[in-house]
């Protein structure tokens, strides 16, 4: 259901509000999210072998993997009891019976006793995850205190406890239609896990139910509502689309505004794909599209409530997303965290694309992955210097290498796929393409979420559409405002060179901040004559650089064609960013040729002298003042609209309409050219 034509839908809109609200509530008497379990059907095609003492696993997934099936064979179920780290540095845990649980019943249930399956069995295992990243088993007890139900393994459930903090992710309403305390939930919410579900064993096939609606709570669905049709009262080109199951409950929504809808013209060539709101204990399950404006900030280009993390959901937003858009062009670049299904979903809908991993993601995960080791801090340093103070792709091959054989590493899993899918995250290697400088590649560097300030781990769908509008007028205000600095307050130039005055003119504050850092760390660069082929002329340009103590000189490579001045240096910072590295311009000063570059150098992305559609858009954030400019525009587009209804009666008068408009937009244009402000797209005559 598509929100620019909800009449068209053979679902009124009301229709598919009463099955939103079916899912509300769902909490048992004490608030809290409610135990919940999977049904898995299992092919039972060949016997699984005992559990013994010594066996090894690569990781706790597949030990728990492997116990799980075994369970399911022999017809009991399978919790993980505890989990804890010792002296040794090793990490020890249980993987038990559920039945090994205490059954006492709150005394409030007296009356009406919760179902029992706990004997306080004893059959178990114990491991360990030893210093060599490898898991091994310890102690294994086989006997139960119980029966058995191989017979009947297909009916066992997989149950995972929801935490208080991530009810919103794990109670999706059931497929079934069953509510209240009776829902049948899918433990496979949180990032990676449904992903993985299908790879217990390879040699058998799990058919598994998935819940792939919107869990709600009391107000959920009216806020929804309230809030699309207020901004589509305000803007009729607000997008939405609801996708529906077969029962009519809400999986997932898209939506945009028309603000949004007109900056990913100009801003939707480099994609941040963001799922911060999936996967860092937080209420509500939001999917976000950021590309970065002129000034250097983040934009909303699209925003979504998923109910699911496979492929088929990303698969259908990235769709959903793509068709929103006027322009109708996927992006060059998209940034993404680490994830198979959302890798997947890329390559089925933006083939093109580059898509690199989320730098500041891996980096969280190193203490995670890492600190078992007892020599965790000297290999999180080393693995900071392989990253970041790694200059070359030969750079980088080296220092891993050291990494792996210095602390004997070769059997880490994790640490290997990150090296075979190094393309896809370390700085040397993605600074080829232009990412608008949207992730990090420096240490200093930080990545901060959209809604920092607005949402919080506890903020409910009810809240967060009241909180929307706030955090939206706060982005735009500071674009409005980085507008107005740009135009009207001039950074002093720190140098004579033309360069320098040529840029102040044209881009943004922030933007021209940077090329200044590049201007003033020429005085550690110092730039000299190679070698000339046909008409290249090879420089290098030795840097002298601080790498926390230490002085470090490094050299970068850098080619001249001074026949049409294209210029190209290794560390490719213009190619990733946009803005002229500080070794190019120490190659300039020497050559004597500071005073302007062509006009290919001048990245249009970070000019300030050009008309972007988006900040003519009438705002629909609370009470933010519009700018005149977009005050006239909605008053033109209303008098353009009464004129085409007038104009579509006879083909006369839409050809005498037509000439109208064309020997206006010509007018104007000789105008506009004369006051040196370029208009880089022509306004789109739907836009309200």
């Amino acid at each position: 259901m598509e929100g620019e034509s909800v009449s068209s839908s053979s679902k009124s809109q009301n229709d598919v509000i009463e099955k939103m609200s079916l899912n509300e509530g769902m909490e048992d008497g004490n608030g809290e999210a409610p135990e919940h379990g999977l049904q898995k059907l299992v092919q039972f095609n060949e016997e699984v072998e005992e559990p013994k003492v010594g066996m090894t696993f690569p990781s706790e997934q597949e030990i728990f993997n492997y116990y799980t099936n075994f369970a399911q064979h022999k017809g009991f179920e399978v919790y993980r009891r505890t989990s804890k780290m010792e002296e040794d540095g090793k990490k020890y845990f249980t993987l038990a019976c559920v039945c090994s649980r205490r059954s006492e019943n709150k005394r409030s249930h007296l009356l009406n006793p919760y179902l029992v399956t706990k004997t306080q069995c004893k059959a178990r295992i114990n491991a360990c995850l030893c210093l060599d990243g490898k898991i091994r088993v310890l102690s294994v007890a086989l006997d139960h205190n119980h029966e058995l139900c191989p017979g009947k393994a297909r009916l066992i459930k997989y149950t995972k406890k929801s935490k208080p903090q991530r009810k919103r992710k794990h109670d999706l309403s059931n497929l079934a239609g069953i509510n209240g305390d009776g829902s049948i939930q899918s433990p496979g919410v949180e990032a990676g896990e449904h992903g993985s579900l299908g790879f217990f064993d390879k040699n058998r096939r799990i058919f598994i139910q998935k819940a792939s609606s919107l869990r709600f709570e009391s107000g959920d669905a009216e806020a929804i509502q309230s809030y699309f049709v207020r901004m589509q009262k305000i803007n009729s080109s607000f997008y939405y689309v609801m996708d529906l199951d077969d029962d009519c409950r809400l999986r997932n929504v898209f939506w945009a505004d028309a603000r949004s809808k007109a900056a990913n013209e100009y801003f939707g060539d480099v994609v941040t794909f963001d799922t911060t709101y999936l996967t860092n204990k937080y209420n509500i399950p939001l999917a976000l599209f950021l590309g970065v404006n002129h000034h250097g900030q983040s934009v909303l280009l699209g925003i979504a409530l998923l109910s699911n993390e496979d492929a088929e959901t990303f698969t259908w937003l990235f769709q959903t997303w793509l068709a929103c858009m006027s322009t109708g062009h996927a992006p060059i670049a998209i940034i993404t965290r680490e994830d198979r299904a959302i890798k997947t979903a890329i390559e089925i809908v933006f083939p093109k694309a580059r898509q690199r991993w989320c730098l500041s993601h891996i980096m969280k995960r190193v203490s995670e992955k890492l600190r078992g080791y007892p020599r965790y801090e000297s290999i999180k340093t080393d693995f900071d210097g392989a990253v970041y103070d790694s200059f070359s792709k030969d750079d980088f091959n080296e220092s891993w290498k050291k990494l792996i054989y210095s602390h004997n590493l070769h059997d880490n899993e994790w640490l290997n796929s990150l090296y075979n899918e190094r393309h896809r995250w370390v700085p040397v290697y993605v600074k080829d393409t232009f990412w608008a400088g949207m992730s990090t590649i420096d240490r200093n560097e930080s990545v901060h979420a959209f809604f920092d300030g607005y949402v919080c781990s506890k903020t409910s769908l009810k809240q967060f559409f009241k909180q929307f509008d706030n955090a939206m007028k706060d982005k735009v205000e500071k674009e409005c405002l980085a507008d107005f600095n740009s135009f009207n307050n001039l950074i002093p130039c720190r140098s004579h060179f033309g360069i320098e005055y040529q840029f102040q003119k044209v881009y943004t504050n922030g933007k021209f901040k940077e090329f200044q850092e590049e201007v003033a760390c020429i005085m550690y660069c110092n730039a000299a004559f190679e070698k000339k082929e046909g008409l290249v002329s090879a420089y290098s340009v030795v840097e002298s650089k601080k790498i926390q103590e230490a002085i470090k000189y490094v050299t970068f490579n850098v080619q001249f064609n001074e026949e049409d001045f294209e210029v190209q240096c290794e560390c490719h910072l213009f190619e990733f960013k946009g803005i002229l590295c500080r070794h190019i311009l120490s190659l300039l000063k020497l050559i004597r040729k500071t005073e302007s570059v062509p006009s290919k150098y001048v990245f249009s992305h970070w000019r300030k002298d050009l008309k972007r559609k988006h900040t003519l858009v009438r705002s629909s954030y609370g009470d933010l003042i519009a700018n005149p400019e977009a005050e006239r525009l909605d008053k033109m587009c209303n008098a353009f609209q009464e004129v085409a209804c007038m104009g579509v009666n006879t083909d006369v008068d839409f050809k005498k309409v037509m000439k109208w408009i064309d020997d206006l937009k010509v007018e104007l244009s000789c105008k506009k050219t004369s006051t040196g402000i370029t208009e880089t797209l022509p306004i789109a005559s739907n836009m309200s």
